[in-house]
């Protein structure tokens, strides 16, 4: 069965020019990667939940903030590794240092035996739209193109 997450990209408009929040994934593994290391905030979900829902759920999550609004469901993007990514964007505007993120737990360093907690998510931020395109993992980018697309045709605020 192919593996399956759920994401919301959030948006706002500051001086009208349009933003996007991304976070940035917790560990090791991504503690030194930046650019092109960025995501939406989203996760895996199971066939048996609404993908919107989990996505509602993984948000919250990953940020420890609720959402809710008018849902603009966006085109599901496969990841290069095979997963599909199914993703709503919302328009609304979040203080990021109201974010918590969840954590989880694995062996660091690795082979040591020794358990360590990291956030899911370390960093959370607010980008402009080209800034954006240079953190956003590549699998991701056709969901803020499609997301610009949207939010420039008559009557999407």
């Amino acid at each position: 069965m192919q593996k399956q997450s759920a994401g919301i990209l959030l948006y706002r408009f500051r001086k009208n020019i349009a933003e996007v929040f991304l976070v940035h994934p917790g560990g090791p593994f991504w503690a030194k990667k930046d650019l092109g290391a960025w995501s939406i905030p989203k996760g895996e979900f199971t066939g048996g939940e609404e993908p919107l829902v989990a996505a509602i759920r993984e948000f919250e999550e990953e940020t420890g903030l609720k959402i809710t609004g008018q849902f603009i469901e966006l085109t599901p993007v496969k990841q290069k590794a095979g997963k599909l990514i199914l993703a709503w964007a919302l328009k609304a505007d979040i203080d990021t240092s109201e974010c918590k993120s969840n954590t989880f737990e694995m062996e660091w360093p690795p082979k040591s035996g020794k358990k360590k907690e990291f956030p899911e998510v370390d960093k959370v931020a607010w980008f402009g739209i080209e800034e954006a395109k240079t953190k956003l993992l590549e699998g991701q980018l056709p969901l803020l193109t499609e997301l610009v697309d949207k939010i420039s045709a008559p009557g999407i605020e």
